[in-house]
């Protein structure tokens, strides 16, 4: 994750931490979906993001959010695997999981640099190397 786009997540992930505190749980929610779009990629902040959606989730009683929370974070982790994110998806149960979205003007300069194919290179190499690792470690 660049500078610029750790930052801009950062932001946004505690101002909907604050939000969340004082009770304002639709505008935790907002800014938690712009939060997911700047982190997505990454699984940390991914993961996060979907945390929160389904605090805000079960603090509203909101059987669907909470349900479509809990698909997202089991779906963070082949997400992440094969690199494959629906880019601008805002993350709530209320939009497919799968549907790209177009990306909020003032957020757009944060995302132009991501390659999806270096992305899915990098994981691949990792995911071989952690492979190696276990077949030498078993075999021993």
């Amino acid at each position: 994750m660049t500078n610029k786009l750790m930052v801009s997540f950062r932001r946004e992930f505690a101002t909907a931490r604050v939000h969340f505190r004082v009770g304002e749980f639709d505008a935790a929610f907002y800014r938690l979906e712009r939060a997911h779009i700047l982190g997505q990629r990454f699984f940390v902040p991914h993961m996060r993001t979907h945390w929160w959606m389904l605090q805000v989730g079960m603090i509203r009683g909101d059987i669907k959010e909470i349900v479509g929370q809990l698909f997202r974070l089991l779906a963070v982790i082949p997400g992440y695997l094969f690199g494959w994110v629906p880019i601008g998806n805002t993350g709530g149960a209320d939009v497919s999981a799968i549907r790209p979205m177009p990306i909020p003007e003032d957020l757009s300069p944060r995302l132009a640099h991501y390659d999806i194919r270096s992305a899915v290179a990098e994981r691949l190499r990792a995911w071989i190397l952690i492979g190696l690792l276990l077949v030498l470690a078993v075999s021993h």
